[in-house]
């Protein structure tokens, strides 16, 4: 037996006792509480996703970069990559699947289409998600103003003069 053998047995029986065992979490998403068992690093985003099917928020760099990501959390706009599922339990969670209503496209991603704000689309929902949040946060004034708080959403096709008028578009019907 190697000199690591022992200490690497005293180890796994220690996590064998304390964890990384699953935890349960109950998740407020678009208006439906959903009970997850995850274990506790698992991402926001990776339960949305792969627990929940919600495959709006998509996982670009996995490091709070791209905002590929972004949902809010209580009206707020977080990166889902970097925030943990189980840090979200009792607050509202919403996704760009929840933006819509009945059946009808939010005015946002209506003024996405208008404005062919898109072109490959994959940031598109953290683009969206940021954009109305950006209105509602009152930081789309101007062009530098809009620029400058949309800075955490990258666009690689570089959509972004579209996307800021379709950001004026809304903010403008308002």
């Amino acid at each position: 037996m190697s000199a690591r053998g022992p200490a690497l047995t005293e180890r796994g029986a220690a996590l064998e006792e304390r964890g990384p065992g699953p935890v349960r979490v109950r998740l407020s998403v678009n208006g439906t509480e959903h009970t997850l068992d995850i274990e506790p690093r698992v991402s926001l985003l990776d339960a949305l996703r792969e627990r929940l099917d919600l495959t709006g928020a998509k996982k670009g760099c996995d490091q709070g970069t791209c905002g590929a990501c972004t949902v809010w959390v209580d009206g707020r706009r977080v990166l889902a990559c970097l925030t943990l599922a189980m840090t979200c339990e009792g607050r509202e969670v919403t996704t760009v699947e929840g933006l819509a209503g009945e059946g009808e496209l939010h005015e946002m991603q209506r003024a996405f289409i208008a404005e062919d704000a898109f072109q490959c689309g994959f940031c598109t929902p953290g683009q969206i998600m940021s954009a109305v949040a950006l209105i509602e946060e009152g930081h789309a004034g101007n062009d530098a103003e809009i620029k400058e708080w949309m800075s955490g959403n990258i666009c690689r096709c570089a959509a972004y003069p579209h996307i800021r008028a379709a950001i004026r578009a809304v903010r403008d019907r308002a």
